[in-house]
């Protein structure tokens, strides 16, 4: 059994190759919204699936090639507009193609299963790295499938955000899958959309909402307070739980009756809280809390089915932390809710316009920042082997994540990095409430034994 707490080295079985559209696609350039190009934005999404089975890679190849007729803009390459300097990006659609790397690893789908429990640095190997000059010259789409010992195989993704958010990525992945478990491969369920004029700038603009989600570069920028840094500054360390059904129900059960609320609303707030508690922050701090909203259907004409860009905007809860810290949690899914139900059509077209002025960023200063991938249908792909039997991220430095439960459609696993010294104290906050319903005693225990914590 392999027992390092590092991966082995990848073997290429040869150069990593690019894919192209199988068919001649349009070739023009596309307009990226004030929502895709964020500067916050500008990374790849990276995927990491587990299979018990491989599938060849010359049918993924050829599955590849076929997706991207319909996905053609992951074949092009970002760059920036000609009107102005980075600030403004567009994709060119040239069919130039998607990078595929294919690998062999001395590790069995058992072993790595194991090693997967906690986050792990070393995945990095299992993504394919393109050397380039910078962002602008990685090619959108890169895939690389390594061939465990025995019929094990890992998927991994990256997808530049700038062209998709979540809801895309599972969407090309379904698609992908699609066209690989078909021997006659017939119309997708849902075409993308690519076109995204729907989210143009108003003309005149008219920015009707604060949005405290952003914070306009200035000269006294580089003077105020960027917890964020500092916080990233530390060394840090990845905490995974997984919450069952039941643990999360037992969240919700200390709302009632002040609020109802979803599973999101519930272990955001839990989590957020968690965090700021173990930072030990002055109290009159003000704290943010941003997370996705899909504005897909917020708009008064809907967004096409298909969609295929980031349609989703953030919101922002905020909160002093001596509001935080209290013990009622309602308190803080109260915040999370109010912002959900700001974003609105008016919303949504007034954070587009604001987006207009260059100088305005994403705060992420003072900001805890989730992402969440468990409700996306990630953890359904199947390309004609079996679903996965692990996803997760490649990396997770990032942001705060909720992930999928294989086996556990209702539960969440949680996974967030925080400074190594103030790990132990997160880890009790999270998991306090736990032992208090199982026990009467925090002090006595601080989880129960469902509840999977593991940190590196």
């Amino acid at each position: 059994m392999f027992k390092s707490s590092e991966l082995p080295d990848c073997t290429y079985v040869n150069q990593p190759t690019f894919i192209s559209p199988k068919t001649p696609t349009p070739n023009h350039t596309l307009y990226l919204s004030n929502l895709d190009d964020q500067k916050f934005l500008r990374f790849s999404i990276k995927y990491l699936y587990l299979f018990r089975k491989s599938v060849s890679a010359e049918t993924l190849k050829n599955s590849l090639s076929r997706v991207l007729v319909e996905y053609y803009p992951l074949a092009g390459r970002l760059r920036k507009t000609k009107e102005s300097d980075d600030h403004k990006l567009e994709v060119d659609c040239n069919g130039e193609g998607a990078v595929f790397a294919e690998a062999v690893m001395d590790l069995s789908a058992d072993e790595f299963l194991e090693m997967a429990r906690k986050p792990n640095k070393s995945f990095r190997k299992l993504l394919y790295r393109v050397e380039a000059s910078g962002f602008l010259d990685v090619p959108p789409l890169i895939v690389q499938v390594t061939h465990l010992r025995g019929e094990g195989m890992i998927l991994c993704t990256a997808i530049n955000h700038c062209l998709c958010d979540g809801i895309g990525s599972s969407q090309f992945l379904h698609a992908w899958a699609h066209y690989t478990t078909q021997s006659n491969p017939t119309n997708l369920p849902i075409l993308p959309y690519h076109y995204r004029h729907v989210l143009k700038p108003g003309n005149p603009q008219r920015v009707k909402f604060s949005h405290p989600v952003f914070t306009k570069i200035t000269h006294d920028t580089h003077n105020a307070l960027h917890l964020i840094t500092y916080l990233q500054s530390l060394p840090l360390v990845a905490s995974s739980m997984t919450f069952s059904s039941s643990q999360i129900t037992h969240l919700k059960k200390q709302c009632v009756p002040s609020v109802k609320c979803t599973t999101f609303e519930v272990l955001a707030s839990h989590t957020w809280r968690c965090w700021v508690k173990s930072l030990d922050l002055p109290c009159f701090i003000s704290v943010k809390l941003l997370f996705s909203v899909n504005v897909r259907k917020k708009l008064m004409n809907d967004m096409p089915e298909g969609y295929y860009g980031n349609g989703f905007v953030l919101a922002c809860a905020e909160a002093k932390v001596n509001d935080l810290i209290v013990p009622n949690l309602h308190d803080g899914v109260k915040l999370v809710q109010h912002a959900k139900s700001e974003i609105n059509d008016e919303y949504v077209k007034s954070a587009v316009d604001r987006l207009e002025d260059k100088s305005v960023v994403t705060d992420l200063s003072a900001s805890f920042v989730i992402s969440q991938w468990s409700r996306l249908g990630l953890e359904d792909v199947d390309f004609g082997q079996g679903k996965p039997i692990h996803m997760g991220p490649v990396i997770s430095d990032i942001y705060c994540l909720f992930l999928p439960v294989i086996g556990d459609s209702d539960g969440v696993t949680v996974l967030v990095s925080i400074p190594e010294s103030m790990i132990d104290k997160f880890e009790y906050y999270m998991t306090e409430t736990f032992a208090i319903a199982e026990n009467g005693d925090a002090k006595s225990k601080c989880g129960d034994e469902n509840l999977q914590m593991v940190c590196v």
